[in-house]
C-alpha cells in the first residue's frame, strides 16, 4: 500500500494541477503516492494512511467546494487526529481566507499539520509548479 493519500477535487483544473506536481515532489523524495480525486475514495479510506495532502480550491465566500468536498472532509475530520496532514488549493480572489480557515480546522481535528497550507491564485506560474513540487518533497520528509 502507497504510504501517502493525494486525494483533491478541481473544477478548473487549477488545484489538479498543483496535486499533480505535490505528488511528483512526493516521488521524487521516494513516496508511494494512492493519487485519487475525491469521488474517487470514501472518508474511511483516510484511516489507511499516514500521510495525507487534502487538495480543494476556495469556493463562493471562502469556503470549501460544498457538493463533494466538504462532506467528504467532514467525514474524514474524525479520523486525522495523529496525522500527518498537507492542505493545498488556488483560489480567485480575496487573500485565500478559505484556507485560515481550514488550516485551524485541520489542527482542531488534532493532525499534525505540514506548512500551513498552500495556496496559489488562479493557475500555477512555472515557478509556482515548482514551489508545488517542493511542497511535496517536503511533506515527504515531514
Amino acid at each position: 500500500m502507497a504510504n501517502v493519500l493525494v486525494v483533491y477535487w478541481s473544477g478548473t483544473g487549477n488545484t489538479e494541477i498543483m496535486a499533480e506536481k505535490i505528488k511528483e515532489g512526493l516521488e521524487n523524495a521516494g513516496e508511494t503516492v494512492d493519487f485519487k480525486t475525491v469521488d474517487q475514495v470514501e472518508p474511511s479510506d483516510v484511516a489507511q494512511y499516514d500521510k495525507i495532502a487534502f487538495g480543494c480550491p476556495s469556493m463562493g465566500v471562502e469556503t470549501l467546494e460544498e457538493d463533494e468536498f466538504e462532506p467528504f472532509f467532514e467525514n474524514a475530520e474524525g479520523m486525522l487526529s495523529g496525522k500527518k496532514v498537507a492542505l493545498f488549493g488556488s483560489y480567485g480572489w480575496g487573500e485565500g481566507e478559505w484556507m485560515d480557515a481550514w488550516v485551524e480546522r485541520t489542527n482542531a481535528a488534532g493532525a499534525n499539520l505540514y506548512d500551513n497550507g498552500l495556496r496559489i491564485n488562479s493557475t500555477p506560474s512555472s515557478e509556482e509548479e515548482d514551489k508545488c513540487v517542493e511542497f511535496g518533497e517536503g511533506f515527504a520528509k515531514f
